[in-house]
């Protein structure tokens, strides 16, 4: 904040406009709007000025906000009145600006990046301040062009009673998508084991760490009919087994070790989703009862010597 006025004029401002206004001046609307090139409304003055005992308080919140949202300083309210941080769907100039620095990040991890906050700024050929605006880390960076990636994927869901139909309806919606945008994804594993290489060699801490398990919410709506049947434990154990041949990590088994392409690589998923559930649910039948050998061949004595006496 950059203020020339006497003691007692609260100015706020963006860095650089220095207000040319003293209390009590008459020209200070006009003065403003000249410096911040603002339109002139006649509402402006009896909105922005508060009259205190230390004088003549201007507060240019419309302009600053405007600014803010331009820069990257602050949110733009959306659908419901929230911002970013509301989670709903950012809007206007701030929103097209994180699309082309995302879409830059995708560019450089279908080249075999895993592109830092500094080079996306380069590709965009925005500052490096503006860029730690949008995204402050380079785990938030690559976290956001995942959900990007998976954005359909994440909105996922179903209505059918049955557990496993559900389980396969899932991976065969989500692996053509994982396999168009397989570089982000790979890119968010190299991130997350170089994150853990550097802390477990003594390296200091990443500022914030990639979080990764969307799978997890994923197969645990897929199993929901069978929740119930299958109890807390065993259902948490099923989604477990059934995350090892969903994700990043399960393509890189198939594709890299095994040589497999997508749709065998898919086709290995189905079968071995369908076999873990089939698996859950056998523990969940009766057990049949089977009679010894040894009890069968009594039994067969008892009957041949009733026979003879008879």
């Amino acid at each position: 904040m950059v203020s020339n006025a006497a003691p007692g004029l609260v100015a706020s401002a963006s860095p650089g406009l220095v207000p040319n206004v003293a209390p009590g001046c008459g020209g200070a609307d006009a003065s403003y709007r000249r410096r911040v090139d603002l339109p002139h409304n006649p509402d402006w003055s009896s909105k922005c000025r508060r009259r205190t005992a230390q004088g003549d308080c201007f507060f240019l919140r419309r302009w600053y906000r405007s600014e803010m949202l331009v820069s990257g300083q602050g949110t733009r309210p959306t659908e419901g009145g929230k911002g970013e941080s509301g989670g709903k769907e950012e809007r206007g100039p701030r929103a097209r600006m994180r699309k082309t620095m995302l879409d830059a990040a995708m560019r450089l991890m279908q080249a075999g990046q895993v592109p830092s906050i500094t080079d996306v700024a380069e590709a965009t050929q925005v500052s490096r301040a503006t860029a730690y605006r949008y995204f402050p880390t380079q785990s938030a960076l690559i976290q956001a062009a995942v959900g990007e990636a998976l954005g359909p994927i994440l909105k996922w869901d179903s209505d059918l009673p049955d557990a496993e139909q559900r389980v396969r309806d899932l991976v065969a919606f989500a692996y053509p998508r994982m396999d168009e945008y397989e570089a982000p994804l790979r890119a968010a594993l190299r991130l997350s084991l170089d994150q853990w290489a550097r802390q477990h060699a003594g390296a200091s801490a990443p500022a914030e760490r990639m979080v990764r398990g969307h799978r997890i919410h994923l197969l645990s709506s897929a199993i929901d009919p069978m929740r119930r049947r299958l109890g807390k434990a065993r259902a948490q154990r099923l989604t477990q087994a059934l995350s090892l041949v969903f994700g990043t990590e399960a393509f890189v088994v198939l594709k890299d070790i095994w040589g497999l392409d997508r749709a065998r690589a898919e086709k290995v998923a189905l079968w071995t989703c369908q076999a873990l559930i089939r698996s859950a649910e056998d523990e969940l039948a009766p057990p049949v009862r089977r009679a010894s050998p040894n009890g069968s061949a009594k039994a067969g004595r008892r009957g041949r010597r009733a026979a003879r006496t008879t």
